[in-house]
């Protein structure tokens, strides 16, 4: 199979790259200063065991591409703000023997959050979700950095919305070749739900920094405690802490990369300066569901509002305190008890 990675940033990059190493075929596709410097220089993959170029196809769209290969594999990575316009450029791709790539091709989505695949659903007859665990970085066009070690992350992937197939068998193969752990499961979108508890603190990290100071480390906590009761009044189940402690294990062990700063998806994109942030499907999905199931949110639409800001304005990552931060959540709290 010839894996195209749409959007080859940190997950997206480090897949790809991680692909490559194990001798699989990878295009990439990236826009901007970031495809003109794989173009010009390929894709620096910085791991713990060291630091590798991989020359490898880039482009901006199927096009230079002409007919896409019926063993073609699209890995759409982009940020799920951008998943729509991502479908609308490949789900018309001519396929080899007829049809397109909607019809015809498989796609993955490698992101956070649950809306993309829903989107995806919608165009493509064949869509399959993974949970992401895969600590990397990408601020630097060209570089992306995945710390890492001894396996490079672990991606639980199935058929969405629910089930298995020997196309999801296959690709779990080619990444566990890749230095991935790949468990191929029925119920994926339970362990995404667990994940996007998690990811509710994505925000908090992009507009106050670390979250391991202890006022930092509680206001996550009442922002996850928000997100459990929502997925537990709308009957949504999740994978437990002890689940995903167990799956992970100590399979992925995170060591300093000289050279390569460190954090979440969210304040990466406050780093890079991209006008647009994930907190609509992370946060905003929480209060989507508890507007929808009568549960209040006060603090997870605060950190989406604020991200919002933060991105739409191009403020920096971290630059709010997190007293201020604090004394807004019980702002916000306290306007939702009257």
């Amino acid at each position: 199979m010839r894996y195209i990675i749409i959007g080859a940033g940190a997950v997206g990059g480090t897949v790809g790259g991680r692909l490559a190493q194990a001798g699989r075929e990878v295009v990439l596709v990236a826009r901007g200063q970031h495809l003109a410097a794989l173009a010009e220089r390929g894709l620096k993959l910085r791991v713990p065991e060291g630091e590798s170029t991989h020359r490898l196809p880039a482009v901006e769209g199927p096009e230079p591409l002409g007919e896409l290969r019926a063993d073609d594999v699209l890995l759409l990575a982009v940020k799920t703000q951008d998943t729509v316009a991502a479908l609308e450029a490949w789900g018309e791709a001519p396929v080899a023997g007829g049809g397109t790539a909607a019809e015809r091709l498989p796609l993955v989505c490698l992101q956070n959050g649950v809306e993309s695949q829903r989107l995806a659903l919608r165009r493509f007859r064949q869509v399959y979700g993974v949970c992401v665990w895969l600590p990397s970085t990408f601020v630097e066009p060209g570089v992306v950095s995945a710390a890492g070690t001894p396996l490079t992350g672990i991606l639980h992937l199935g058929r969405y919305p629910h089930g298995t197939d020997d196309t999801a068998r296959r690709i779990a193969a080619d990444l566990a070749a890749a230095r991935f752990e790949a468990p191929v499961v029925p119920d994926v979108a339970r362990w995404q739900y667990a994940k996007l508890l998690g990811n509710l603190g994505n925000a908090l990290e992009a507009v106050s920094g670390p979250v391991d100071s202890e006022q930092a480390m509680a206001l996550y906590a009442r922002v996850r405690a928000e997100g459990e009761a929502v997925l537990d009044a709308a009957g949504i189940a999740y994978a437990s802490a002890e689940e995903q402690k167990e799956a992970r294990a100590d399979k992925v062990t995170l060591v300093p990369l000289d050279g390569s700063p460190r954090g979440g998806s969210s304040w990466q994109s406050l780093v890079r300066g991209t006008g647009t942030i994930e907190a609509d499907h992370l946060n905003g999905e929480i209060v989507l569901l508890g507007r929808l199931h009568g549960t209040p949110t006060p603090l997870n639409e605060l950190l989406q509002r604020l991200a919002n800001r933060y991105a739409r304005e191009h403020r920096p990552a971290g630059s709010l305190p997190i007293a201020e931060l604090v004394r807004l959540a019980e702002e916000a709290v306290g306007a939702a008890d009257r």
